[in-house]
């Protein structure tokens, strides 16, 4: 529809009156009802749409409240009734003495090699420090009360038997069971420790590994708790944890780590870092 001067001229009169009456019907002085003009203009042509925006504001607010409401309220109880963990499945090896079963004669040619010339006495392995490492309290490991050897170790043994350790307690962790340490028994030995040996035990070599400081004796029916708190965790036996055990050694054997015999009479893993 074409709009003649005059017609503009009456829509125009009408807006400005209807903008004046909302002027004088509200207060624009107060910032808190300080209003725009585009939003006037808007009220001049449909006077209820700024009361069915503010309710509608109003309504959007109160839902939004309820949600999440409701959202804090899943958290909490999906937190409370927390799903227990799948823990790792303890399989252990198929037969220890397949799995470890590097003789002496085979550990003999690591033990040279990476070894230290052996030594004859406690006080000529104190004049070898600088060859060896002192193996002594460890969060990862504990020493039994040695009789027939020194703890002393070269680097490389000493890291092996750190990284073992250390394996052992992965394992245990995402197995579910409580943390525990492997208890090393026998480390280096002097000529004068492997002669006292051989008197009670014949079963003793005389050229035993044990001289070189590339090996160490870690027991598999005995073990030190760390932890003993069983909660939400499994119960746990030395046999289990011999099996768990099996499975890290098996694994640093397999990754040409070391050479490992299972040791029944002595009940331990005779190992020889290589």
């Amino acid at each position: 529809m074409k709009i003649t001067k005059t017609r503009y001229l009456h829509i125009f009169t009408a807006i400005v009156i209807v903008l004046a009456l909302y002027r004088c019907g509200h207060d624009f002085t107060s910032p808190d009802k300080a209003i725009s003009l585009s939003q006037v203009e808007d009220s001049a042509v449909v006077d209820t749409v700024p009361e069915l925006k503010a309710e509608d504001a109003e309504k959007a607010e109160e839902v939004k409240a309820e949600k999440k409401e409701e959202a804090v309220a899943v958290v909490a109880e999906t937190k409370s009734v927390a799903k227990p963990r799948k823990w790792h499945k303890i399989n252990s090896v198929p037969s220890y003495k397949d799995a470890f079963p590097d003789s002496n004669e085979v550990q003999l040619v690591s033990a040279r090699k990476y070894g230290v010339k052996p030594v004859q006495n406690r006080a000529d392995a104190e004049k070898r420090k600088s060859e060896l490492v002192y193996v002594g309290a460890n969060p990862y490991f504990h020493v039994d009360k040695l009789r027939e050897s020194i703890p002393y170790l070269v680097p490389r043994a000493n890291i092996l038997l750190q990284d073992i350790g250390k394996a052992f307690f992965d394992s245990l962790y995402v197995k579910g069971v409580p943390l525990h340490q492997i208890i090393v028994t026998s480390v280096l030995r002097s000529e004068e420790d492997v002669a006292r040996l051989r008197r009670h035990n014949q079963n003793a070599s005389d050229n035993s590994c044990h001289r070189f400081g590339t090996t160490f004796d870690v027991c598999y029916n005995r073990y030190q708790t760390v932890q003993t708190d069983q909660n939400r965790r499994r119960a746990v036996t030395n046999d289990t944890l011999k099996w768990i055990l099996s499975e890290v050694l098996r694994d640093m054997r397999q990754s040409k780590r070391c050479h490992i015999k299972y040791e029944v009479k002595q009940g331990c893993f005779h190992i020889t870092a290589r």
